[in-house]
């Protein structure tokens, strides 16, 4: 179980980088700037994010937000789009305050511990 108030990292599975954030400005919404970093999971303290939700745990079906640990933005997304590289993707940034555009909620995905990757890994079998 995730606590709330803890500081996580979150991993895109394809590419094996950590959703990421620093003091930069945003190109389309002028927010903060959130991007994709590190290798394999591997990154840095500009990682960190902290799980903001109500109860002791994350619950899956609730809402939840993220708070970078570093520059206290929120996770957030609203109705900026990109023109390219794919068009119509949504600019995923940081807001400095709280509001209806930083609420998530999982619909799909999993949770793994960091070292099962590896173990995954070292037990894979090609057929």
């Amino acid at each position: 179980p995730v606590r709330c108030g803890q500081a996580i990292r979150l991993t895109h599975l394809g590419t094996g980088r950590n959703l990421h954030s620093h003091n930069f400005v945003s190109p389309l919404s002028g927010n903060q700037e959130v991007s994709a970093f590190g290798e394999d999971g591997e990154g840095d303290y500009l990682d960190d994010w902290t799980v903001l939700c109500s109860g002791t745990y994350w619950a899956r079906d609730s809402e939840v937000r993220f708070q970078h640990t570093s520059t206290d933005v929120f996770l957030s997304v609203t109705g900026e789009q990109y023109g390219r590289p794919i068009n119509g993707q949504r600019e995923v940034h940081g807001m400095a305050t709280s509001s209806q555009n930083n609420y998530w909620k999982v619909m799909e995905g999993i949770f793994m511990q960091p070292g099962e990757v590896f173990k995954a890994e070292q037990h894979h079998v090609e057929l």
